[in-house]
C-alpha cells in the first residue's frame, strides 16, 4: 500500500544521509584515492571503521529502497527520495563544516514543496498499479548508453579536475558521472523488487509456494534476468568511482547532483521500460509530473561555484614587554620572504 511505501522512503532517505556523511568524514582521515588502482581503495576504505558504519547506513538503505520499489510507482519514488537531499545538506553543514550557498537553500525549499506534490498524488484507485518486469532489449536499450556515458563523463571529469583553475568546478561533471551509473543500479533494483511476484507466479499454480522451492525459483528468475549482472556492474565501479569523487568535492555539491541526474534517469527509462500507467485524473498526474520535475530541477540548478572561504582573523600585535621598568615594544624579524621577492617578480625584473 502506498502507506508503507511513503514511510520506507522516509527511512531510505535518514539511512542513506547519514551513511554518506559518515562515509565522507571517513574519507577526510584517508590517503588520496585512486580510481586506477581499485583494489587499493577497498582495502583502505575496509580499513576505516567510520566508512564501515557509512556503508551499513547505506546497506540498510537498500534495503528500504526495495520496499519502496514493491510498493510504489518508479515516478513517485524518485520524487520521494529527492527529500532525502535536504537532511544530506543539513547534515553536511553540521557535521562536516560544509558552507552552503543561498541557492542550495532555495533549491531545498523546492524539494519539500515537491514532496508534497507527490504525496498527493499518490492517492487514487490507480495508486498501486506498477510494472514488475521490463522487455530484455528495452531495459539494454535504456542502461548501455548511460554506463558508457557515465564512465566517458567520469573520465572527463577527472581530467578537468587535474588543472587547478578548474578543480574548483569538478564537483557538477562527477555528480552527473555517478547519477548515470546510479540511475541504471535503480532501474536493476526496481526489477530485482518484482522478482518474487514473478517467481511465485512462474514456479506452481498454488498461491504459496514453499520456502526453499520459491528460494530456488527466485534464484533461476533473477540469473535469467539482467538486473543482477547490471546491479553488479554499477555496484562495483559505482564504490570505486563515487569514493574518490566523494572525497575531493563537497557533499552537499555531489551527493544533490548524482540524486537529481539518476532520479531523472530511472524516472523516464523506467516508466517505460516497465511500462507503469500514470495517474488518469489530470489533476494527479500535474501534481506528479510536476512534484517530479520541480524537485529533479531545484537540484540541478544549484549553484556549482563553492561558496566563499570563512576569513581567517588576523593574529593580535604582540603586547609590548616590559624590561627593568621600561616599556620595550617587539617586534618581528624580517625573513627571506619578506627580503627576497618572489620567483615570477624576479624574474620579471630581470626580463
Amino acid at each position: 500500500m502506498p502507506g508503507w511505501g511513503i514511510a520506507a522512503a522516509l527511512l531510505a532517505n535518514v539511512l542513506y544521509s547519514c551513511g554518506f556523511v559518515l562515509e565522507k568524514r571517513a574519507l577526510g582521515r584517508l590517503p588520496p584515492l585512486s580510481v586506477r588502482r581499485p583494489f587499493r581503495v577497498v582495502r583502505q576504505l575496509l580499513g576505516s571503521p567510520l566508512w564501515l558504519a557509512g556503508s551499513l547506513a547505506l546497506v540498510a538503505g537498500f534495503a528500504a529502497q526495495l520496499v519502496v520499489y514493491r510498493t510504489l510507482p518508479v515516478a513517485a519514488a524518485q520524487g520521494l527520495f529527492a527529500v532525502g537531499l535536504v537532511l544530506v545538506l543539513l547534515l553536511s553543514s553540521v557535521v562536516l563544516g560544509e558552507r552552503t550557498t543561498g541557492r542550495e537553500r532555495l533549491a531545498t525549499v523546492a524539494v519539500v514543496a515537491a514532496l508534497v506534490m507527490v504525496a498527493v498524488s499518490l492517492h487514487g484507485a490507480d495508486a498501486a498499479e506498477m510494472g514488475r518486469t521490463a522487455p530484455t532489449g528495452t531495459l539494454l536499450w535504456c542502461a548501455l548508453p548511460a554506463l558508457a556515458a557515465g564512465l566517458w563523463l567520469y573520465a572527463a571529469a577527472g581530467r578537468r579536475a587535474r588543472r587547478r583553475h578548474r578543480a574548483a568546478g569538478a564537483g557538477v561533471p562527477y555528480g552527473v558521472a555517478i547519477g548515470l551509473l546510479y540511475g541504471v543500479s535503480s532501474l536493476a533494483i526496481k526489477g530485482l523488487a518484482g522478482l518474487p511476484e514473478v517467481a511465485g507466479a512462474a514456479g506452481t499454480g498454488t498461491d504459496r509456494l514453499p520456502d526453499v522451492r520459491a528460494a530456488l525459483a527466485l534464484l533461476v528468475a533473477s540469473g535469467a534476468t539482467p538486473y543482477p549482472y547490471l546491479l553488479l556492474c554499477t555496484g562495483t565501479a559505482g564504490l570505486v568511482l563515487s569514493q574518490a569523487a566523494l572525497q575531493r568535492c563537497r557533499a552537499s555539491l555531489l551527493v544533490p547532483v548524482c540524486s537529481a541526474v539518476s532520479g531523472v534517469l530511472a524516472v523516464v527509462c523506467g516508466t517505460v521500460a516497465f511500462g507503469e500507467p500514470l495517474p488518469g485524473d489530470p489533476v494527479r498526474l500535474a501534481l506528479r509530473l510536476g512534484g517530479t520535475t520541480l524537485a529533479l530541477a531545484a537540484l540541478l540548478a544549484m549553484d556549482r561555484r563553492p561558496p566563499p572561504p570563512t576569513p581567517v582573523p588576523e593574529p593580535p600585535a604582540p603586547a609590548p614587554a616590559v624590561v627593568s621598568g621600561r616599556t620595550v615594544s617587539v617586534t618581528r624579524r624580517p625573513t627571506s620572504a619578506d627580503t627576497c621577492p618572489p620567483p615570477d617578480a624576479s624574474q620579471g625584473a630581470a626580463t
